[in-house]
């Protein structure tokens, strides 16, 4: 019964501390055999016809299994274990077959195209409409007009890639956990500041060592690579971290993702072809606003032609500074942050160990919800006795500017062991409302960050704020949809190169003199940020801004080609792939043994195949939006003024995909975005 499973409870929110590996299976074989009675109910001969029926039946079956199911991946990311990974695999693959399934269901795809074929169709509201036309286009891209053999193959295809999938993800975790260096001589570490250097000592107590523990966690490799004296400690950190999961580095073979990477493209390229595209590029264009391969190639070398000489300038710079003040007469991959932040602090005398004691998490997090509550008046409180998977996680309720609870977020910031790298927000509840049941929308907002050390609360990096900002981003725009249709609310349904547009708008609020006073004071002393230091921020701002963006396009045009120009014949291919788009854009050549595809996780394990552009196509609408704020500042100056916060909220946070990204974007601007926007924010225009 549900209440001896926590899974198939029908509560508010999980109850993360009574979920057991073992409670997977039957949850999700209960849940689907529910799902499939519902479907055969609903697709009946005499079973109406009509939007309720068809729609919201099928929305309140998906989200009985969405409740269950996200908070299950979400201790995959968060709490990984060998219990539980000896069940998620398997009940992923059953939930990947069911998708399917359901996608080739022509009965049910009879239905709904009667509901898009029916006269009073143009009269239902724009959400409705969206939500039936956006799921005609699912069922075309889960093969429904296939015939066999290929309806199988199809289905064949898309269990297969669940699965190798998730066996990618778990490939560069374990790999990045296997790897570390324990070092007793604190010289060692010479030229790591303090805070770096207490991070590396509590790796080191956690595993019961003195001393200090060199990991591949972010915040150790951070501490290193930017600087570490040690030319030799560099080398082999870097080493071990851009051959995790690959044919090379210390653990060469142990967690190979070379053969899964040559799957995942024949597979890919497969299922592609199998629904009458040339290649999984195009199909993956589908769900874009990009609207061609020829749109996104255009897009990708025009910025390639604009940034390649500036990076090309920047680098020489560089590499004449490492020689003459550093001794590096080759400057190595493992030298290049090194290097790179001895130029950044002579040029605008600006260290980061300056600014971390000015970010106090505690403190931004504070500031953070205070901006939120200027731009769109609502508030978020923490509300204690939330069942939460680890200590460091937090609950809390979001207010609107009446009071009521309308919605809710954990955030979970700090690195450990067992949790997938990186930075992210996923859905935990979506706004669902059929007439019957009301759902909030619930997000989980998690991050990498450095922890508390020796009595001193979590220190940010500058970095490291804009990445909370930029989640919260993705969290204001799950947070605050108006639609209650979870297929089309929220970030759901939003085309993929779109869905970046709130998360990198709200990174500008992280350069913004009004924002950081929120917030920007040192720890101690109380001190406000000072005008002299946020000048020489905002002088370097653009600091190797040509470098940082041909290395956003050699991963963007990597990812694209990839699936572009695949073909059976030739295989993957991707370090040669990669060879020649670093010919085509890079300024500055790894060693032949990297091994950057076998960790991106991005494309072989995320949302991002054929669509990493996406990070750059939104930020040009993120920064063009951004610049209405700009241009409607309040009588002070401040950007952060509530009237175009509403606006914003409203024709875009709000609407999810009930209508085309960019009329939503329109709706706001009042204009088509302008691609000079993009160049402006990183310093080229």
């Amino acid at each position: 019964m549900s209440h001896d499973n926590p899974l198939l409870a029908d509560d508010t929110l999980p109850a993360f501390t009574q979920i057991r590996p073992e409670h997977v299976e039957p949850a999700v074989d209960t849940i689907l055999a529910d799902y499939r009675a519902g479907i055969d109910a609903l697709i009946a001969p005499d079973a109406p016809r009509d939007f309720a029926t068809v729609m919201l039946t099928q929305e309140r079956l998906e989200q009985r299994l969405a409740r269950a199911w996200a908070p299950v991946s979400h201790l995959h990311s968060v709490a990984d274990s060998e219990a539980l990974r000896k069940v998620y695999g398997p009940a992923e693959e059953k939930l990947t077959e069911h998708a399917i399934e359901l996608g080739q269901n022509r009965a049910l795809y009879a239905a709904v195209q009667a509901l898009a074929d029916a006269p009073d169709f143009a009269a239902l509201p724009r959400p409705e409409r969206a939500l039936v036309e956006h799921a005609m286009r699912d069922f075309r891209l889960s093969g429904v007009a296939l015939e066999e053999p290929a309806r199988s193959r199809f289905r064949e295809i898309g269990v297969e890639l669940s699965k190798l999938s998730t066996e990618f993800s778990n490939a560069v975790l374990d790999a990045s956990e296997a790897w570390h260096e324990h070092i007793s001589d604190e010289r060692d570490l010479a030229g790591i500041p303090e805070s770096g250097r207490a991070v590396l000592r509590q790796y080191a107590e956690d595993q019961d060592l003195d001393g200090y523990l060199v990991t591949l966690k972010q915040p150790s490799v951070q501490a290193v690579l930017s600087y570490a004296d040690n030319r030799g400690l560099r080398e082999r950190v870097y080493w071990a971290y851009q051959t995790r999961a690959s044919d090379q580095g210390p653990n060469a073979g142990k967690f190979d993702n070379s053969a899964r990477i040559e799957k995942i493209m024949a597979l890919r390229h497969e299922a592609a072809q199998l629904l009458g595209f040339a290649n999984a590029a195009e199909e993956s264009l589908a769900t874009k606003m990009a609207s061609s391969p020829t749109e996104v190639m255009e897009f990708l070398h025009d910025l390639a032609t604009r940034a390649k000489p500036v990076a090309q300038r920047e680098l020489a710079t560089l590499r004449e500074f490492a020689s003459t003040e550093l001794k590096l007469d080759n400057l190595e991959s493992w030298d290049v942050g090194y290097a790179s932040e001895k130029l950044r602090q002579q040029q605008y005398a600006l260290d980061e160990e300056q600014l971390k004691p000015y970010f106090p998490l505690p403190a931004v997090i504070h500031g953070l919800f205070g901006l939120t509550e200027k731009l769109y008046g609502i508030t978020l409180a923490e509300r204690g006795g939330v069942d939460v998977w680890h200590p460091d996680a937090r609950y809390y309720d979001v207010r609107d500017a009446d009071g009521r609870v309308f919605a809710g977020a954990y955030v979970d910031l700090y690195a450990r062991n067992g949790k997938r790298g990186g930075a992210w927000m996923d859905v935990c509840r979506a706004r669902f409302d059929d007439g019957e049941t009301r759902q909030l929308p619930v997000a989980f907002l998690t991050c990498n960050f450095a922890p508390p050390t020796e009595g001193k609360p979590a220190l940010l990096t500058h970095d490291d704020v804009l990445t909370l900002f930029h989640e919260f981003g993705h969290g204001l725009h799950h947070l605050l949809t108006e639609i209650a249709l979870p297929s089309i609310g929220g970030i759901d349904g939003v085309e993929w190169d779109a869905v970046e547009l709130p998360s990198q708008f709200m990174e500008n609020f992280g350069w913004n003199r009004q924002a950081l006073d929120l917030f920007a004071r040192h720890y101690e002393t109380g001190e406000r940020l000072p005008d002299e230091l946020f000048e020489r921020m905002l002088a370097a701002r653009h600091f190797h801004a040509g470098l940082f963006l041909v290395r956003q396009l050699e991963f963007a045009l990597f990812d694209f080609l990839l699936h572009l120009d695949y073909t059976p014949a030739q295989g993957a291919r991707p370090l040669a792939v990669l060879e020649n788009v670093r010919k085509q854009v890079a300024v500055l050549h790894p060693p032949a043994w990297q091994r950057f595809p076998h960790g991106f996780s991005h494309i072989f394990a995320g949302g991002y195949a054929a669509g990493y552009y996406s990070y750059l196509w939104a930020e040009l609408l993120s920064a063009d939006a951004f610049g209405e704020f700009e241009e409607h500042a309040g009588e002070n100056g401040s950007v952060i003024d509530r009237a175009t916060g509403d606006r914003f909220r409203r024709e875009f946070l709000a609407v999810g995909a009930s209508r085309p990204a960019l009329e939503s974007f329109i709706a706001f601007r009042g204009r088509k975005p302008q691609p000079e926007a993009l160049l402006r924010s990183h310093g080229l225009a």
